[in-house]
Parts: C-alpha cells; structure tokens; sequence
C-alpha cells in the first residue's frame, strides 16, 4: 500500500460510545443530586480525545489507520470524529460548552506512538484527555457555570477534574487546536 504524504500538524480523535455512557449518566445525576449549580446542567456526555501532533498522513488514510487499531478505539462500539484543522467543528451540539480534563503528566500514549510510528512509517506525538461536552439551562452563564461544574473545589462544586492530579480547561466557544498539554503553545490553564 502506497503511503499518503504527510506533513506537520495536529489533528484530533474524538471518541463517543454509540450507546449510553454510564459514566456520563451516573455524572448528571450526582451534579443535580449534589453540586450548587447541577440544576443548570441540562445535559452532559462524555468523549475521549486523542491528539497526534507530527508528520500524519491525510484525512482519509488517518482515519483508516485508527479505525484499525485498538489503540484508539473500538468500532464495534465506538464512533470517531476527525477534526484536522482549528477553522473545523468539533462535535459538540449547538449550546454545549467542552470541558476538556487530563492527568498532570499522563497525558502522553508511548503505546499509541509506538503503534503509529511502526503502522504510518513515521513518528507522532499521542495525548490523550477526556472532553465534556455540558449542556446548560438557559440563563446559566456558560463558562462560570461551566468552571464551578468542572473542577472540585469541594462537596458542592466541581465533580469532573480533580485539580491535585489534573488540568481541566474549558471551551465555551471554539475548541483549540491542539488542546492537550500547554509546553507547546496550547491555551493555558484554565484557572480554578
């Protein structure tokens, strides 16, 4: 099989379950059970990110490359959307505000890396967060409400990062890209 040419750039994964996320459920109903501000939450899913940062192939032989390793995602359960350039949506729903969380240095995937380099023939860089996507009531001001649902701060605020071991960043608007990670020109930290 002939390689595509490549280039340097960043490109993200988004992974959604096809079914129901428990997790995603179990979040909203202890936000609204529990936290100050869970009444504005409407609606909350989850995604896991990946980004690859490097010499990547083109859209098309990309997503062939994920879809066959179980690296990235599982097909049978999973779906994933492409995102290769800032100016392209990322796949929230009109309204929802994307809270983005990772380990503090555990972001990186060598196996991921390791994978790509030895499937792609070239060398990119793997991180990995999980992006919220919330969807609040109207009224709710989108990124303090957002902040005080993302990030414990403790019994009644926060419940998706934990700021002793992760980052949390938010995006009322425009998702970045690239969004992991801040050594290499990302957004900063958001602040708790």
């Amino acid at each position: 099989m002939a390689r595509a040419p490549s280039r340097s750039r960043a490109a993200q994964a988004w992974i959604e379950l096809r079914a129901e996320d428990p997790e995603a459920v179990s979040a909203l109903a202890v936000a609204r059970a529990r936290l100050d501000q869970g009444a504005s939450l409407a609606g909350l899913r989850r995604m896991r990110v990946f980004e690859l940062r490097g010499a990547l192939p083109r859209r098309a032989a990309l997503a062939e490359l994920l879809h066959r390793s179980t690296q990235f995602y599982n097909p049978a359960k999973e779906r994933c959307t492409l995102r290769l350039a800032p100016g392209e949506p990322a796949p929230l729903g009109a309204g929802e505000v994307a809270v983005l969380v990772w380990e503090r240095g555990g972001e990186r995937r060598p196996a991921a890396e390791r994978w790509l380099a030895h499937e792609a023939g070239r060398g990119a860089e793997v991180r990995e967060g999980v992006a919220w996507a919330l969807t609040l009531a109207g009224g709710a001001p989108a990124e303090e409400t957002a902040r005080d649902l993302a990030v414990a701060r403790g019994r009644r605020h926060g419940l998706l990062s934990n700021p002793h071991f992760q980052e949390a960043r938010i995006a009322a608007g425009k998702v970045p890209l690239p969004w992991i990670g801040s050594a290499d020109g990302g957004p900063a930290k958001e602040e708790a």
